[in-house]
């Protein structure tokens, strides 16, 4: 395999001991041990790189130096708002519910949903809706839990009829002449021994 002298072995091995990515430390070992003579397959055993992996950073290397070894920006999927149009829905989601948004008193997913679709040309799953306003830094309402079987007319009549704080209840006293607290007869410690 062939291996553009722009380092040498040595300093490769610098290169590799003060690179705090491990992946392009892992990269940077595999062009050492090439540049050193070592054929594909064995450098892909001792870097735990397959040899396909192992002959495309070698190609990037040589192409452009230990630079090229380090990961491409601009992959994975793009967001689905710019920052100008999350910024205008978080705005727009602040602002609370307007005339157009059907009368609602608070915008839910659907809601949400509909105002992507019709104001910014997004299409987005119910679920991804919700993880859009997660990202922003919403999070969705919960209605508060209630029992199927509660019954709301006597709930409010026990908490009228509820005292509004307890009685303090008074100090413990200690069993003897003591000050400890301690409920042991005098004397009882001496017959152990």
């Amino acid at each position: 395999m062939h291996v553009e002298p722009h380092r040498t072995a040595d300093q490769l091995a610098d290169l590799i001991r003060g690179e705090p990515r491990a992946k392009v430390a892992r990269r940077l070992a595999a062009v050492r041990l090439a540049l050193l003579g070592t054929t594909a397959p064995r450098v892909a055993e001792q870097v735990l790189l397959s040899e396909r992996q192992v002959r495309t950073w070698v190609a990037r290397y040589n192409g452009g130096g230990p630079d090229a070894l380090a990961d491409r920006p601009g992959r994975g999927r793009k967001a689905p708002l710019t920052a100008d149009q999350a910024e205008r829905l978080k705005g727009r989601l602040r602002a609370g519910p307007t005339a157009t948004d059907g009368g609602v008193c608070t915008l839910r997913g659907g809601d949400v949903r509909r105002i992507l679709r019709e104001e910014f040309g997004v299409l987005r799953s119910l679920q991804a809706t919700y993880d859009l306003l997660h990202r922003l830094g919403f999070e969705p309402l919960r209605p508060r839990p209630r029992h199927p079987q509660a019954d709301p007319a006597a709930a409010d009549r026990f908490n009228k009829a509820s005292p509004t704080a307890s009685p303090r209840s008074r100090r413990p006293t200690p069993a003897s002449g003591s000050r400890c607290g301690s409920r042991t007869r005098p004397g009882s410690a001496r017959r152990g021994r």
